[in-house]
């Protein structure tokens, strides 16, 4: 006899059911066949297949293209406070162990999808947590997460001034959620006096503002490949595309580099920068510069002044698979112009951080370059986003950051 549920459930398509048993926790509307009992926007739904068999629970959104997210695929999970109190100490705990001490005054402790909390990020910025919200079903338990995270944190000895929202995402009308940022109400706690924090990332000091800055307010992706470039910048000269908050350009400045050159096309960034340099003293090293990289890779083949390190961290130029194509555009003109501008036993650091600039097309990109460019490149490594933004084999999205460490030769 088949035992009793409480939720409602939903039956899918036989090619849902498969991308289910290799991992993937998305449901999509169309996929979904037929529905037992009443749906709640944001409720809990059991997930079967059309034979009836258990598939996994999960969130509903009825707004959403994205219908159902899983977050259990044992039949025998409850879903009370006790669930989720063991949830959040895995993903704390995970990151214990694999990051340094030192490591955790910055890092990301939950990421959607790897850690099971579909569409919930929180980063931790020394003693603020800055938290995006965008599906449904993690809007309506917030209130019972945050206040959990927050005394687990504290128990392990962190300090946490503050929770701050920064749910000012579009991506939260799809949900048919409100945009907005704000700070989070802790219970019996005054919100915090500043949305303003210090981070120390591989040595360099940073400020974060959680409410203003970009994303959650600093991008923590990268610490790992910040400090491989910082091994390689001793005695070189570096130039540092898309610079942003100059973490790339402080990095190699602190490895010991001649001099850095950090670019950006916005003037606000550039200003960043150059206050991150001076409040690591890093000030007479590293110039930052107000410029479009585009234009200015190829003006520099004609300038004196010559690199042997370059560093090339765009932002994501194409944010769908429609886009890709013409985003690799973008990606081949940089690289290749940075190839030519190189010499013989110089490096090259590129990256990609969107997940439809797949490995493949990435890697075909810099081949192509590299060979209209006449070099060779020789492979120091390749690397991913760093361990905190954890890839979960199953869900393609979670894998998007690729980033080489080459020398021309």
């Amino acid at each position: 006899m088949k035992a009793e549920r409480a939720y409602p459930s939903v039956a899918v398509t036989p090619k849902a059911e498969a991308a289910i048993l290799r991992g993937h926790p998305w449901i999509y509307d169309a996929e979904i066949l037929s529905i037992e009992g009443t749906l709640e926007n944001g409720g809990l739904v059991d997930v079967r297949s059309r034979k009836g068999a258990y598939l996994g629970t999960g969130f509903l959104s009825e707004k959403s293209k994205i219908r159902v997210r899983l977050i259990s695929r044992n039949a025998n999970d409850r879903f009370d406070a006790a669930f989720w109190e063991r949830k959040l100490r895995w993903a704390w705990e995970y990151r214990k162990t694999v990051m340094a001490p030192e490591d955790l005054d910055a890092c990301r402790v939950i990421f959607g999808e790897a850690d099971m909390f579909p569409g919930l990020t929180v980063d931790k910025f020394h003693d603020l947590l800055s938290v995006q919200v965008l599906s449904v079903g993690m809007e309506r338990i917030k209130d019972l997460l945050l206040p959990l995270l927050v005394r687990i944190l504290r128990e392990d000895g962190q300090a946490v001034r503050g929770v701050f929202e920064r749910n000012d995402v579009p991506l939260r009308e799809k949900e048919g959620l409100e945009q907005y940022k704000e700070w989070f109400p802790l219970p019996g706690e005054a919100p915090a006096d500043s949305p303003v924090t210090e981070i120390v990332e591989n040595g360099v000091k940073y400020l974060v503002d959680v409410e203003n800055g970009q994303k959650t307010g600093f991008f923590l992706d990268q610490k790992y490949n910040r400090r491989a470039v910082g091994r390689l910048a001793e005695g070189r000269t570096v130039l540092d595309c898309f610079t942003h908050t100059g973490s790339f350009a402080l990095n190699a400045a602190l490895g010991g580099a001649k001099r850095v050159t950090a670019v950006d096309v916005s003037a606000s960034a550039v200003e960043m920068a150059r206050a991150n340099a001076e409040r690591n003293g890093l000030g007479g090293v590293v110039d930052c510069v107000a410029a479009n990289v585009f234009e200015l890779l190829p003006a520099l083949e004609k300038e004196p002044v010559k690199y042997d390190f370059i560093i090339l961290d765009p932002p994501a130029f194409t944010k769908s698979r429609k886009t890709a194509a013409s985003a690799m555009t973008g990606y081949k003109e940089i690289n290749y112009r940075a190839m030519k501008l190189l010499p013989r036993g110089g490096y090259l650091a590129t990256c990609s951080c969107s997940h439809f600039a797949e490995e493949e097309k990435f890697t075909a990109m810099l081949r192509s370059a590299a060979r209209d460019a006449g070099v060779r490149l020789r492979q120091i490594e390749a690397r991913q986003q760093s361990c905190d933004h954890p890839i979960l084999w199953g869900v393609e999205e979670t894998n998007y950051l690729k980033f080489y460490l080459f020398q021309v030769v």
